[in-house]
């Protein structure tokens, strides 16, 4: 007995130890995608999961709104701030109903008014009359997010106007005691916006950005930080919401620095083959100015502007970060309100039926476990993969009938990297084959426009250019109506 009962004793014992040692275990690329392997540069989790978010809101409040300037001057009066309808509520609302999954809020701009009760500072929202001087805006927005089930993001101007030991080494640390401040009481927060911008007089303040962002690490560490240079999201490079045709989300840090100028063709298109992933940000507002201006009621942008927008931003391998600045009142003015959903009914018009369905789908080789099906199947989790000896790599789609279309919309299995630099697009036509496109990135998404209907039986993309064996998650054929 006592042999038997040593025995048992010993397997719990081995049992034990080889779960333990498994569970420490990395899991392996190959368990995740068998006969796989990934780019030694490829997105984390929360970066894929923020591509395929598409639109995150902007949201630009402040003391500017009731002065009526972009940007202000740090001696403004607190008495200014005071909305007299907040409705945090109608902002999430308005944006969770037109597909928005993030807002980002100015928590304070460069004026240095922060719209939380800051310990730091006087020149915040305990001083005005909002709610008696007991109002705290980032909490009432961070609370409407979670109801409507938006993630909340803040922008914290290093910039700031009033602050006396601004342009001083201390500073840095005024503003990592800001930045605790907003990064401990508010929840979740899912992205921290940097900028570089500096005031005219003190140009040779050196931003520590290293400690800011270590402290972003531990006290948010799911939080995805955007800055010139990232680390986890970049500025495209111009404010108009447009990215290059081509757009790597592979980059190398070390080429730019926050603020500096002559970056923007470098941002505007990343780098192949570079050794950072930087996912690229289009941010545009929905109004000429960032801020709410009266005078800029009848100067909302269209829905074909818009529209253009999304296609070029979204379109080109991006997220579209639009900002929807609310008015006096303190909620959405309703000439926006009724402009983002009017977009909104577009690209649901425009992306409701994907006439690829149906199609019967051939490759010129494909991995094992991966035919092309699966960049078919409305899956963007799954995905075709050609052979390691295929040179020259194709799908081709082919209808029962001439099929019409003005759209075409692919998407690389981003998770494993980003591995096209080249693609043609062929349509055979009476039994001719003629090149109707010839581009070069594609990512996560790629969205190419033609000026006039393509009608064919059969289409085919022939990838150029790549490194490492193409993976394409999804492709998709519409018709867009005219603007």
């Amino acid at each position: 007995m006592k042999v038997k009962h040593f025995l048992f004793i010993f397997i719990l014992f081995a049992i034990a130890a080889i779960t333990a040692c498994q569970e420490k275990q990395p899991s392996s690329s190959t368990a995740r995608w068998p006969g796989v392997s990934p780019d030694s540069t490829r997105p984390t989790p929360q970066q894929v999961a923020y591509q395929r978010k598409e639109k995150v809101a902007f949201v630009h409040f402040g003391v500017n709104t009731f002065t009526n300037r972009e940007w202000g001057t740090g001696e403004e009066d607190p008495a200014l701030f005071n909305p007299t309808d907040f409705d945090a509520e109608q902002w999430a609302k308005v944006l969770s109903e037109n597909g928005f999954e993030t807002l980002i809020l100015t928590a304070k701009h460069h004026d240095g008014f922060s719209l939380w009760p800051s310990e730091y500072t006087d020149h915040d929202i305990a001083s005005s009359p909002y709610k008696d001087g007991d109002g705290d805006i980032v909490k009432e927005v961070a609370e409407a997010c979670k109801k409507y089930d938006l993630d909340c993001g803040v922008y914290l101007s290093p910039w700031d106007m009033h602050e006396t030991t601004y342009g001083r080494p201390e500073y840095n640390e005024f503003y990592l005691n800001q930045l605790r401040e907003l990064l401990s009481r508010y929840g979740t927060i899912s992205e921290i916006w940097f900028d570089g911008a500096k005031g005219e007089g003190a140009k040779d303040m050196d931003y520590d950005f290293d400690a800011w962002w270590s402290t972003v690490r531990e006290l948010q560490p799911d939080a995805l930080i955007f800055s010139d240079e990232g680390p986890d999201i970049r500025w495209i490079g111009n404010e108009h919401g447009f990215a290059g045709r081509t757009n790597w989300s592979t980059f190398n840090r070390d080429s730019v620095s926050i603020g500096q100028a002559g970056q923007t063709e470098y941002l505007n298109s990343g780098q192949a083959g570079g050794p950072d992933w930087v996912v690229g940000e289009c941010d545009v507002s929905i109004r000429p100015g960032w801020f709410y201006h009266p005078e800029e009621d009848d100067e909302v942008k269209t829905v074909a502007e818009l529209t253009e927008i999304y296609m070029k931003s979204v379109g080109r391998n991006c997220t579209l970060l639009l900002n929807i600045p609310p008015d006096t009142t303190g909620r959405f003015h309703p000439n926006d309100v009724e402009r983002l959903y009017a977009f909104t009914d577009t690209l649901e018009s425009i992306f409701d039926q994907n006439l690829a369905n149906g199609a019967t789908l051939s490759a010129s080789s494909a991995g094992e476990r991966y035919p092309a099906e699966q960049a078919l199947d409305n899956n963007v989790d799954s995905f075709w993969i050609a052979s390691r000896d295929d040179t020259t790599p194709s799908l081709t789609l082919r209808f029962d009938r001439p099929l019409s279309f003005n759209l075409l919309v692919l998407q690389e299995f981003i998770p494993i990297g980003q591995r096209i630099s080249a693609f043609t697009v062929s349509a055979n036509t009476d039994g001719s084959w003629q090149t109707i496109a010839q581009e070069t990135t594609v990512g996560h998404k790629r969205i190419l426009r033609f000026d006039q209907d393509i009608t064919t039986e059969e289409i085919r993309i022939t990838i150029e250019d790549f490194s490492g064996r193409p993976a394409i998650s999804e492709i998709g054929l519409f018709h867009a109506g005219q603007d």
